[in-house]
């Protein structure tokens, strides 16, 4: 098969590890044709806009896209941001946040949980207005019937696809009825529909304390979207940190998959910026493409290399961004 894959680098550190990763992925015997479009900070102040239309359109016509970092400036008031309105564009209504221990002792072992979130709607619907003369400020919470529904029997497929038994459903229907209370209310009916899924609801303060106390009990954990965005960073700090945090955004036509750090401006040119993550969200894509044997493989060469202590600083390493990628890289030639 012959794939054409949309590279959106972005700012800061993202063409630095986007590449450590095409350099990865032209490793595997796979047809693979890179598309590079613009996006993020820099591209605004070049062209205005953080999003051309060039750059949906490249997304719209490949097989999948692999994104970088941005940076998101303060104080631009005609700024938004261009992953949101990626993610809103394409209906990327899944996102999707793997949280695995890893052979390190940074890591917490026992874990293997998958977090969904809520990607197009919620607290980040960009439905926003200020009043009184800025004295007030007020951001709306949408919930819909539809968005919640897919993304709940996208949550219980991915249990069923990894023979996992239990999927848990975070809300506040407590205190938020109406709204994470219909989130709740169509989970309890989709749950119907897989006998095999134990369905257990959880509200969100005491997952957050869950994750802390007992993350091994989780499998897949499904939630709105602010309450997905805080609880998978909580996740990733417990086998990790954001040096391994990928995500896939996934929806009924397109996905885009990207590590979840920032563009971290500091780091850039310094060679230090762990691709980790990076190199995860490729496998991710390379699952969604249906090449699962590769994916396999680039995850397995990484653990390699983090086990042997080949990795970078952040992990307890000592090797810069390229030192690592090629130690993975000589991995993943010696398993093909």
């Amino acid at each position: 098969m012959s794939y054409k894959i949309c590279i959106l680098p972005g700012d800061g550190i993202g063409p630095e590890v986007v590449e450590n990763t095409i350099n990865l992925l032209k490793t595997l015997p796979i047809d693979l044709e890179f598309i590079y479009g613009d996006i993020g900070y820099d591209c605004y102040v070049k062209t205005g806009n953080s999003l051309p239309n060039e750059t949906l359109e490249k997304v719209k016509n490949s097989d999948a896209t692999l994104f970088g970092a941005v940076t998101t400036p303060p104080n631009i008031p005609n700024y938004s941001s261009p992953i949101l309105r990626l993610r809103q564009h394409f209906e990327l209504y899944a996102n999707v946040r793997p949280c695995k221990s890893i052979p390190n002792k940074i890591s917490r072992p026992g874990i293997n949980l998958i977090m969904v979130r809520e990607n197009t709607e919620g607290l980040y619907s960009r439905s926003e207005r200020v009043e009184d003369e800025g004295n007030r400020a007020i951001t709306e919470m949408i919930i819909t019937r539809k968005g919640s529904e897919r993304v709940i029997r996208y949550a219980f497929n991915i249990a069923k696809k990894n023979n996992m038994k239990k999927v848990t459903v975070v809300h506040k229907a407590n205190v938020l009825r109406e709204t994470t209370g219909l989130f709740l209310r169509v989970a309890q009916e989709v749950a119907k529909e897989f006998p095999q899924i134990v369905m257990e609801d959880m509200i969100v303060d005491n997952c957050a304390m869950q994750l802390i106390k007992k993350p091994e009990q989780f499998e897949v954990i499904v939630t709105t979207n602010m309450f997905g965005d805080i609880l998978s960073d909580e996740a990733s700090a417990l086998i990790g940190g954001l040096g391994l945090a990928n995500s896939g955004n996934i929806g009924e036509n397109y996905g885009v998959f990207e590590p979840v750090h920032g563009s971290a401006p500091k780091y850039v040119g310094l060679n230090k910026a762990n691709p980790a993550a990076t190199f995860l969200a490729a496998k991710l894509m390379l699952e969604y493409l249906g090449e699962n044997r590769y994916a396999k493989l680039i995850e397995k060469a990484m653990l390699k290399a983090i086990k042997n202590n080949q990795t970078t600083k952040d992990l307890g390493g000592s090797l810069n961004s390229i030192e690592f990628t090629n130690v993975v890289i000589n991995n993943l030639k010696e398993m093909l």
